[in-house]
């Protein structure tokens, strides 16, 4: 939604908007772009009689901002349709989709079309470090990272649906969003929609390793395909030169095509750059070209973004929400620095997580780490104790932030990597960590 409100700026509207617990690095870029952000929802805040109000998918019925909208008739409409209709259309538009990595594989390739001079335009949940914003109007290109979240109260299908892709990138598919789809079958029907829909000369980009989506795909596939991977039978393949994953060799129809030395790590990063590249290429960058750009691609806040040092240990700030998301990020870190300790504080901050919905995959997602807090509340519908009884109890769940920055404090020492991992705000713990505020 602060994305959306930037390129509604940037379009000459005058744009305001209300919301709740507002964190960097959004609040920081609305601020940036003198866009007035009022904390919660009062009602009043419609006085102004706006021409129209876009409603993101967190809020539902009972919301006084929704009512008045309703009971006033006010005009509304969700986002994905808004970007869909006024900017999209038109458009040449590159839709990147998955459970994983929609947010680092957009930043990529939109970095690539970049690097290759094609000024593209871009929506993305996230801030790429080689723009510093989350979005743009651009020319022709635009790169939208396609959620197959809902898109509002008032219309259940998946964002993704309002799209209409020239090249859709199909990243990966896991059981998520547990609090709308009661199971991997639903997501995948979804996934089969979002397919339906793309135009049979679009170009469908899609991880051939995957099960879930080679399921998707046997539900019917209109468009022109393309499949890449680590195994033999893709269209492309990537494979890691070293372990840690900072040297990469790309192939095409099992052709060398370049190698890329860079500064990401991990298996999941190859790949994520494995679809940029091959999308790019959809879109006319050639590969050796777009390969060239990543050199220089500087990474996503909150992506295992290093914030500093503390006492000689090096702190990092990561988006997880998933286990597999948390396992890969681990894993990469785990083959970049050997022996070295890893502590993680985690916030299990999604309904999914909060819900317990993963709790059986979590002990082998933090298998990586050395010592474990859980920020623990309420909501949560599982014992931390039991995960971290699997992990030998190294570590502990902590419901006050300041306690687990005390433990946290207190365990920490020369060489170690300290990772805090959540979805949401973590009350700011990483940044206290390193400012070392209580």
């Amino acid at each position: 939604m602060g994305g959306l409100a930037a390129l509604a700026r940037a379009d000459g509207h005058e744009v305001s908007g209300s919301d709740k617990n507002v964190y960097p690095p959004m609040s920081s870029q609305l601020e940036a772009l003198g866009i007035e952000l009022t904390e919660g929802y009062d009602p009043a805040v419609l006085d102004t009689a706006p021409d129209l109000v876009l409603i993101g998918n967190a809020l539902s019925r009972g919301n006084p901002c929704i009512e008045r909208i309703l009971n006033e008739r006010l005009p509304f409409a969700s986002g994905p349709r808004w970007l869909g209709e006024n900017y999209l259309a038109g458009r040449r538009v590159l839709a990147v989709a998955g459970t994983h990595g929609k947010t680092s594989t957009a930043s990529m390739l939109t970095w690539i079309l970049e690097h290759a001079g094609l000024n593209p335009g871009f929506l993305i949940g996230g801030l790429p470090k080689n723009f510093g914003v989350s979005a743009r109007s651009g020319d022709d290109w635009f790169v939208v990272e396609a959620d197959e979240y809902d898109t509002a109260f008032f219309d259940k299908r998946a964002k993704f649906m309002h799209y209409r892709p020239d090249v859709a990138i199909l990243n990966n598919l896991e059981f998520d969003h547990a609090d709308i789809y009661a199971d991997l079958n639903a997501i995948q029907q979804q996934f089969h929609h979002f397919v339906r829909s793309i135009a049979g000369n679009a170009r469908l980009v899609v991880n051939g390793d995957d099960q879930a989506l080679k399921g998707v795909l046997d539900r019917g596939c209109w468009s022109e395909l393309t499949r890449f991977g680590m195994a033999a039978e893709g269209d492309w393949q990537v494979e890691l030169a070293e372990p840690a994953g900072r040297q990469l060799v790309f192939h095409r129809a099992g052709e060398r095509v370049a190698e890329l030395n860079w500064t990401l790590t991990g298996r999941h990063n190859a790949m994520n750059a494995l679809a940029a590249v091959v999308a790019a290429d959809a879109a006319g960058v050639a590969p050796a070209r777009a390969i060239a750009a990543l050199v220089e691609f500087q990474g996503v806040k909150r992506r295992l973004e290093f914030l500093g040092e503390v006492n000689g240990a090096r702190v990092y700030d990561d988006f997880a929400h998933h286990p597999t998301a948390i396992r890969l990020t681990l894993e990469g870190l785990r083959r970049s620095i050997g022996s070295a300790r890893i502590l993680v504080a985690l916030e299990p901050a999604s309904n999914t997580m909060r819900g317990g919905y993963h709790v059986h995959e979590l002990a082998p997602a933090l298998a990586a780490a050395d010592h474990v807090w859980f920020k623990t509340n309420d909501s949560m519908d599982w014992d931390p104790g039991e995960i971290l009884a699997k992990l030998d109890g190294q570590g502990r769940p902590r419901r006050q932030i300041t306690n687990l920055l005390k433990d946290l404090r207190d365990a920490v020492r020369p060489g170690d990597h300290v990772v805090f991992m959540s979805n949401k705000g973590f009350g700011n713990a990483p940044q206290r960590f390193v400012r070392g505020e209580a």
